[in-house]
């Protein structure tokens, strides 16, 4: 019996990679490199010769930050820009060193960074922004040469969280470090636990650029330079003349060794130490939302309005913001006994002078009881002597010394016990003791050059916990940006401080994000 052969069907086979890359169309830039005349297309040789010269990293982050530049110089000429100008700007002469060199540098924490890594779980973490403004909508392509530019001028933040045997430490990572759209929530968990990530993350919306901290880097002294930096650089790429080549934050400045130095170290021993632990206190009422803050809020205003109404009452305006919010966070909450506390952050180097950039800034509290917390006339000079007195050299440096001695118990103590022992040790720490926190970063300084491009600025303390506000301040040019995160829907604390400053004939211009889900 014979049967008839049925033939197989038969598979295409797919073209190997090699073919296939072999029929894929040229990049955009391949095109306009193929087109150039001989003396421009020898130019760009000469020019991506230096760049592999300066960049001796892995493979992979050396294609893509290649890649940045061919963006870049796209996007310049696409703007008509002549290639000999966008060569300049580019010069590749701006990544220093940095990427020629092998990484030799790492960092013990700071006495304050210290504590930060061991609070990361359930994810949380101490992360906290700065924001600027610009006049105009930002360019992505120059945005990441400004970072790629900027980088090598913060060698501490150029680097990734290890852990040690008794404590997690910063080792330099040589690396493209990226910039990203922005999307979502802002101030969440950083990916810190793969190798090499960043400890920062820089992103873009429109015309905004947002630097964020895990605060194991830096504080707010610390950030703000970094943003500062950035920010020249970006805009000197974007032709600017910033007037920031003498200014400690021109990207091309060289480190300080006084910069990365832990200043906790260097504070005269002290026998007086206190001023952490304190009572519970009263929370604003609302239900927390899952997803932390829930909305972010900023009112906008004209600087001399606000001067003007914090001197009719004669305080300053630290203290005049701290009593609307003692009165805000009253009105916001069921309670009619107990007191409420804002935690202020404290900058320690205007008591002890230093240039660092990692964390030097404690905090103090200022409390009321609620029954007491009655018009603002009343409670301003309440507030201002506890600020004055809670503020001063001698009560910050107790505060610090507790730190220095809480870091001295946890010294011997392997790290992987020291999580739970740091529950007991620094359980104090947590925000249950504070109502509600007003950071102020004061006035920030630029080249008038560079503010003439600035349209405001604005900070975000990070996601509270069981707060259901936290607040911040920034004033930069003629502009006050006060900035409240919300961790509950109820809206009773923001209408609150609204009304209260058109009280005082404070024009506001309110902006913000709309409800994240929840």
């Amino acid at each position: 019996m014979t049967h008839a052969l049925k033939n197989k069907p038969t598979k295409s086979k797919r073209p190997a990679k090699s073919a296939r890359k072999k029929h894929a169309p040229p990049s955009p830039f391949k095109v306009f490199a193929d087109g150039l005349p001989a003396d421009k297309a020898e130019m760009l040789r000469d020019f991506f010769a230096n760049f592999s010269a300066h960049c001796l990293i892995a493979k992979k982050d050396k294609k893509e930050l290649q890649t940045d530049f061919e963006r870049a110089i796209l996007h310049y000429i696409n703007a008509g820009v002549s290639l000999n100008e966008a060569l300049a700007l580019l010069d590749i002469r701006n990544l220093g060193g940095f990427y020629a060199r092998t990484p030799v540098l790492w960092f013990p924490l700071d006495d304050a960074a210290k504590i930060y890594p061991l609070s990361m779980e359930h994810g949380y973490m101490s992360v906290f922004r700065l924001s600027v403004y610009l006049k105009q909508s930002v360019v992505p392509e120059l945005l990441q040469m400004a970072l790629s530019f900027t980088i090598k001028r913060f060698p501490s933040f150029a680097t990734t969280l290890k852990k040690g045997f008794f404590w997690h430490y910063l080792d330099t990572t040589k690396r493209r470090f990226s910039v990203e759209q922005e999307s979502g929530i802002p101030c969440q968990a950083l990916k810190v636990a793969l190798s090499g990530s960043q400890s920062f993350r820089v992103l873009y919306y429109n015309n905004r650029i947002s630097v964020e901290f895990f605060h194991v880097l830096t504080d707010g002294v610390g950030g703000l330079m970094f943003l500062k930096a950035l920010t020249a650089e970006y805009l000197r790429l974007m032709g600017v003349e910033t007037e920031a080549d003498d200014m400690p934050w021109n990207a091309n400045a060289i480190p300080v060794a006084e910069e990365v130095e832990n200043a906790f170290s260097k504070v005269p021993k002290s026998e007086n130490a206190s001023g952490f632990m304190d009572k519970l206190a009263v929370q604003m009422n609302g239900k927390l939302t899952d997803n932390k803050p829930c909305r972010v809020i900023h009112f906008k205003m004209n600087v001399s309005e606000l001067k003007a109404a914090a001197r009719a009452y004669h305080a300053s305006i630290t203290v005049y913001l701290l009593g609307l919010m003692f009165l805000a966070g009253k009105a916001a909450t069921d309670h009619l006994h107990g007191e409420a506390s804002i935690q202020v952050p404290v900058n320690m180097r205007q008591y002890y002078p230093s240039k660092t950039l990692r964390n030097f800034s404690m905090y103090c509290g200022i409390r009321l009881p609620i029954e007491e917390t009655t018009d603002l006339q009343s409670i301003l000079v309440k507030i201002g002597e506890q600020l004055g007195k809670k503020t001063s050299k001698e009560s910050m440096s107790a505060m610090l010394m507790s730190t220095v001695r809480l870091v001295n118990i946890m010294m011997s103590i392997p790290l992987f016990l020291k999580q739970p022992v740091a529950k007991m040790v620094y359980g104090f720490l947590g925000d249950k003791i504070f109502t509600n926190t007003l950071s102020n970063l004061g006035v920030v300084e630029m080249t008038p050059a560079m503010a003439e491009h600035i349209e405001s600025m604005d900070s975000l303390t990070g996601q509270p916990i069981s707060n259901r506000a936290s607040c911040s301040v920034v004033t930069i040019n003629d502009t006050v940006t006060f900035t409240i995160l919300k961790a509950t829907l109820d809206p009773t604390f923001e209408e609150t401080m609204y009304e209260l400053l058109l009280a005082d004939n404070i024009g506001i211009e309110v902006e913000g994000s709309d409800f994240y889900e929840a």
